[in-house]
């Protein structure tokens, strides 16, 4: 009898259940009518917003980058699959692509790095802690072109404030901007001045890391790196996992820093020409609209694997304070 009432009550269950998700959004009495449609019209600029200004432009630039389409007008002819073929065909562009992925790859771990190193020192409780939260965070907040343009001057080779420090100790600075061995590195040691809003969400999370864990860890015998590793680092692999993947969306997006301090046309040889430069060139310089289109789009195809991938490969190992996914 209880087998039979089990069964005949599971059926319309598990029908609920699944079509919950639709029905959920579906106003059924007139005050949840009313509520809907107030919602509605307080965030329809917001929508109409989305829709003329990002949703346009991603279909436009779809349907260009299957056209020859010119920036300075003139025909628009449907050409298929040509822009692509031409993009993976131009040494150029693997150049670039090559470049990005230099810069990424060293850049994002060395990012984390420094900014859960800064977060953990300013974790401690020591005098003036506030003054230096706010010394560390500051240049986060600084316009990237103003910042940029600053740095130019710091990695001068001649009158560079770095050089000038390393010539203090007799040693001879390198070109950095000047010379294709070091550009990049130089480009990679200017984006650790920016890690303050990163910062932040590792304080944030490491705040939130239950101490009296950490005590009982300390009283069962363990030292501070396994305290740091055991403890600490499951608990703040939420905040790791989203530095990791908005770190790599930014790093193949990477653009205003290169185009500004070394003016836009990949020097020297070529070290600095990330994709996001080439795609200006080809838009803004050649004037190749169709072109530049085909690039971007498959640049959000490179963004979108590589993000999917890493959050494959690394969400499985976070830790959400109880359970594991």
């Amino acid at each position: 009898m209880t087998v039979t009432r089990s069964i005949t009550t599971s059926g319309p269950r598990s029908r609920d259940k699944g079509s919950s998700w639709l029905t959920h959004w579906i106003p059924r009495t007139r005050a949840q009518r009313q509520t809907f449609l107030w919602g509605l019209f307080f965030t329809a600029p917001a929508i109409i917003g989305l829709v003329a200004f990002t949703g346009g432009p991603i279909i436009t630039s779809a349907v260009n980058s299957f056209t020859n389409a010119n920036l300075l007008g003139g025909s628009r002819d449907w050409i298929g699959w040509d822009n692509y073929r031409t993009l993976f065909a131009d040494g150029q562009w693997w150049l670039s692509l090559g470049n990005t992925l230099f810069i990424t790859v060293i850049s994002v771990p060395l990012g984390i790095a420094v900014a859960l190193g800064l977060a953990l020192l300013l974790n401690w409780r020591v005098r003036g802690l506030g003054f230096y939260r706010v010394v560390f965070f500051v240049p986060s907040i600084v316009p990237i072109v103003a910042s940029a343009v600053i740095w130019a001057y710091v990695l001068n080779p001649q009158y560079g404030v770095i050089n000038n420090m390393l010539g203090l100790f007799g040693i001879q600075g390198p070109g950095w901007l000047s010379d294709p061995d070091w550009s990049k590195p130089a480009l990679i040691l200017f984006g650790l001045w920016g890690v303050g809003n990163l910062m932040v969400i590792l304080l944030a999370g490491l705040q939130g890391v239950p101490q009296d864990l950490l005590e009982q860890a300390s009283l069962d015998g363990a030292g501070a790196w396994q305290q740091f590793r055991n403890v600490t680092l499951p608990f703040i692999s939420p905040q790791l996992l989203f530095a990791t993947i908005t770190g790599l969306i930014a790093g193949f997006q990477y653009f205003t820093q290169a185009f500004v301090m070394t003016g836009g046309y990949g020097d020297p040889a070529g070290s600095t020409l990330v994709s996001g430069v080439y795609l200006y060139q080809s838009a803004f310089y050649h004037y190749q609209l169709g072109y530049s289109s085909a690039v971007g789009w498959v640049l959000f195809v490179i963004i979108a694997a590589v993000s999917i991938l890493a959050y494959r490969i690394i969400g499985r190992r976070v830790y959400y304070g109880g359970e594991a996914r």
